[in-house]
């Protein structure tokens, strides 16, 4: 596609923005958690429908698909993720949420955004290309059952014979460095997780007399502390592995040894065979320290989500990124080394048998991204997704990543009609 046609395309962007950045603090003030994305969904859907998309609502409960057809050619698929984390916003925002506990701490509302301006321009600029667009506003990404819930909901199967399966697809997702800038990562983008609850089985009593019973916190907290030898004294150097403990649940009385205690983890890995070892590892652990301390039972082990490593396919990222360089210049692009958090994004599209491109969009103010990098207090001064002070800057992050959408998909649909 030319570079006129392009600009032609996303030159509405400078009008519509007042209300993308309406859009996206509503959002952010209205935060959902996962499969109770309804409202959410209700907007994404009314607005696909105003800019002359086949609308299908309700897949895989709350997930909304858009299809426009506009002639021969690619089926691209752009996809968002809708919801929320169970967190209490503490930003100060003047658009902070409304809702107690819940907050868009991840970015999610941010991807709706730009997702919903690129879905406008497209449609708006459809003479300048062929093919047909297929956008997805995923549930639950948060906690791994979105894309799965969708994929088994037929979503590309008989039961929606109207979405057509998609020849390739783009997902991006905001991060805490510079907003203007794309980072990305060739092959494996992101790393698989696996995220586990293990109840340690004990017998209680009274805490005067732990001589007749085993407890059962003891075991769990010696297992904690165990379990960081997995990745510091079993996996190489050269290769990557994270293990960590996010909650630990045992009693309710200061004098009273409960029965059990439950621990959750979650595994982060980037190859199959280091993935396996890691989680041979955590049970070897678990188990051991249960007969260490003469545990009445062995201990149970739920697994409550896994994703799947995220690979971008080299190709279409080199192809993608020939157009995000010559659109925004080579200097706003940086090779990024692969996140140790998950995504559920793969799964659609390997679900599809599609290349897959994701990236990561800069959302931090950038003269405070530089001088925190310069100080060398990143971790401290910048907060992470999933931080109760995530708070990405509007602009340029809402403006860059309807552009890149917008970019990535013209990259790949035919040029004129």
């Amino acid at each position: 596609m030319s570079d006129s046609a392009r600009d032609t395309v996303l030159a509405p962007l400078d009008a519509r923005m007042a209300d993308l950045e309406s859009l996206y603090e509503d959002l952010h003030r209205h935060p959902e958690l996962g499969f109770r994305e309804s409202r959410t969904a209700a907007e994404a859907a009314r607005r696909l429908t105003s800019y002359g998309y086949e609308v299908t609502t309700g897949i895989g409960r709350t997930g909304v698909i858009g299809v426009l057809r506009n002639g021969p050619g690619p089926v691209v698929l752009l996809r968002a993720d809708m919801d929320a984390l169970p967190v209490t916003e503490r930003t100060a925002l003047p658009y902070a949420s409304t809702v107690p506990g819940v907050m868009h701490a991840c970015g999610h509302d941010v991807h709706v955004t730009c997702l919903t301006g690129a879905a406008d321009l497209l449609a708006a600029g459809r003479e300048h290309w062929s093919g047909t667009l297929v956008v997805l506003f995923q549930p639950a990404e948060e906690v791994g059952d979105g894309a799965r819930a969708m994929i088994d909901d037929g979503l590309f199967g008989a039961e929606h014979s109207g979405i057509p399966t998609p020849d390739v697809m783009f997902a991006q997702h905001v991060a805490p460095f510079g907003a203007g800038l794309i980072a990305y990562a060739h092959d494996a983008c992101m790393a698989a997780s696996d995220s586990l609850k293990i109840t340690f089985h004990g017998t209680g009593g009274h805490g005067s007399r732990p001589e007749t019973a085993v407890d059962p916190i003891l075991m769990a907290a010696a297992f904690v502390q165990r379990l960081q030898s997995v990745v510091a004294r079993e996996i190489a150097a050269k290769d990557r592995a994270v293990v960590t403990v996010g909650s630990f649940q045992a009693g309710d009385a200061p004098n009273v040894i409960p029965d059990q205690a439950v621990v959750q983890l979650s595994v982060r890995t980037f190859d199959e065979h280091i993935r396996t070892q890691v989680l041979a590892s955590v049970d070897r652990i678990a188990m051991a320290e249960a007969a260490a301390s003469g545990a009445p039972r062995e201990p149970e082990t739920e697994v409550l989500n896994t994703f799947p490593v995220t690979r971008n396919d080299d190709r279409t990222l080199e192809q993608v990124n020939a157009a995000f360089t010559d659109h925004f210049g080579a200097p706003r692009l940086f090779a990024y080394e692969p996140a140790a958090g998950s995504e559920d994004a793969g799964l659609i599209a390997t679900a599809a048998d599609a290349p897959l491109y994701y990236w990561w969009l800069g959302g931090w103010d950038p003269d405070e991204f530089r001088t925190a990098m310069a100080s060398g207090r990143l971790a401290q001064d910048i907060p992470s997704n999933h931080s109760p002070h995530f708070a990405p800057v509007k602009q340029p992050t809402l403006a860059m990543g309807v552009e890149a959408l917008t970019v990535a998909a013209l990259s790949h649909l035919k040029a004129g009609r």
